[in-house]
């Protein structure tokens, strides 16, 4: 089905030299590269010059617009860490507001009336891709240098960094907390897990059929932009990623790559690396795939995350068919064991506990379960999420069709809810990273929910957060 002619809009790639169609003409069939990759049409020499060439320019681009949308300074809350104790939350609203407005008064205006004026604040729109014409995996500086001293292997690009500030992504390397042995605590060792050093971290600690999940999941396969062919975005040819390259020990470590769910290419939006913690709770995994197991997430992701939904450029690079009965199901017991950090202010339903939580918390829970409407989708009794997927329709607030960076702001469509358990330990936050605090998150709900949560609302609900 073709789709209006309203929403019709072609343009250049900027950076990529090759035309991206945002949305489907109304009166001729798109290309065939809008569903699939095209193949490579110059060798790599000719495209890592190209790429390196335009990359300066690249990530001026995107430091521009994070600049324009964001206050990016390091203000970490006082006292204030994430659950392996080393890095600290940050602090206050980042998202910079239009001029001559105030948070109350956009909390009081009607959506339309938002959207007729322009005045939703560009940090809230979906946050682009680095690149988004060539999309893929982007990994964070701590991580590319970590594997490439313990293995050697290469996770850097040659045609783009990460582009978000250090202090705005989780603690690294991040805690391990296990469900089979919750009063050993932490049991990473302060490491980063890899193939070279699993073993010896994670002996005696879980079962052989475990062992061998863990080395499946740290073991390197061909991905779409690290792999042997010439289209490659790694110079040396790159025996590939890992599962906990981007899920760093069963956590996040902010890596990001672009939705395999969606097409064409200027539609599809930023993903943020989600963490696996609690994992054993979730009953619908991808954000918007609604794979009903772990077992069928773990299995497709070599074929999604890996190579961007396109099975054909998977079959060309090197596809990895893990074993259903075997390798999958082993892959996806030793996912199942890892824990959500100790909250020792909840009880066992997922409520503070009075004796233990102070004013103010308790005063964030009430907002949380009453006013705010947090818990009609985080619902405390199910380690706070409820296992559907939502719309939050954030397009009543903007025109949709506008272009950043080469990425066309087009509703996001229902997305499955995210835990809450362990929050503060996950910055950025939203499914594509847009909001870079807690504070952030509850300006966003506060607008798109109309609560209109007063001043003191808000910050006794960031103090309630910090404790989940």
């Amino acid at each position: 089905m073709r789709r209006s002619r309203y929403l019709s809009l072609a343009f250049g790639a900027s950076f990529s030299g090759v035309a991206v169609l945002a949305v489907g003409a109304i009166s001729d069939p798109l290309p065939p590269d809008a569903t699939y990759r095209p193949l490579p049409t110059m060798p790599l020499s000719q495209a890592r010059a190209i790429d390196e060439a335009q990359k300066p320019a690249v990530m001026e681009r995107q430091r521009m617009l994070l600049e324009r949308r964001y206050d990016l300074a390091d203000k970490p809350m006082p006292d204030v860490k994430m659950s392996g104790g080393m890095k600290p939350v940050q602090d206050g609203v980042r998202i910079k507001l239009p001029t001559n407005v105030s948070w109350d008064q956009l909390a009081a205006m009607k959506p339309w009336d938002i959207r007729e004026r322009n005045l939703l604040p560009e940090g809230f729109l979906p946050l682009p891709h680095v690149k988004q014409a060539a999309g893929g995996q982007v990994f964070p500086n701590r991580e590319i240098d970590e594997i490439h001293a313990q293995e050697m292997r290469d996770l850097r690009r040659f045609d783009v960094d990460f582009d978000l500030p250090d202090n705005f992504t989780p603690e690294f390397p991040p805690p391990i907390f296990l469900t089979t042995h919750p009063e050993l605590g932490d049991v990473s060792r302060g490491q980063l897990l890899t193939i070279k050093n699993f073993y010896e971290i994670m002996n005696g600690v879980i079962t052989p059929v475990q062992m061998e999940g863990l080395r499946l999941l740290l073991t390197p396969f061909p991905q779409e932009e690290f792999n042997q062919t010439e289209d490659r975005k790694v110079a040396d040819q790159s025996t590939g990623v890992a599962c906990l390259d981007c899920h760093s020990n069963f956590h996040t470590n902010a890596a990001f790559h672009l939705t395999p769910d969606v097409r064409p290419q200027a539609d599809r939006f930023r993903l943020d690396t989600t963490s696996l913690r609690g994992l054993f709770n979730q009953q619908i995994h991808g954000s918007k795939r609604s794979l009903r197991s772990v077992e069928d997430f773990s299995e497709f992701e070599q074929r999604t995350a890996y190579f961007n939904g396109d099975h054909v450029s998977a079959t060309r690079k090197g596809v990895n068919l893990p074993d259903r009965p075997n390798q999958v199901a082993m892959m996806a017991q030793m996912q199942n064991i890892i824990d959500f950090p100790p909250a020792p202010k909840l009880d066992p339903f997922g409520r503070l506990d009075p004796a233990l939580a102070t004013s103010q918390e308790l005063s964030g829970e009430r907002v949380f379960m009453g006013k705010g409407r947090c818990a009609e989708c985080h619902v405390p009794q199910t380690a706070f999420m409820d296992n559907n997927m939502h719309d939050l329709k954030l397009e009543r607030f903007y025109k949709i069709g506008q272009v950043f960076n080469d990425f066309v702001t087009l509703p996001d469509g229902p997305i499955k809810t995210f835990t809450l358990r362990g929050i503060k330990d996950s910055p950025p936050y939203l499914h594509d990273g847009r909001l870079l605090t807690l504070a952030d998150t509850v300006e966003f709900f506060n607008l798109v929910l109309g609560v209109k949560l007063t001043e003191q609302e808000k910050k006794d609900l960031v103090a309630y957060m910090l404790t989940l």
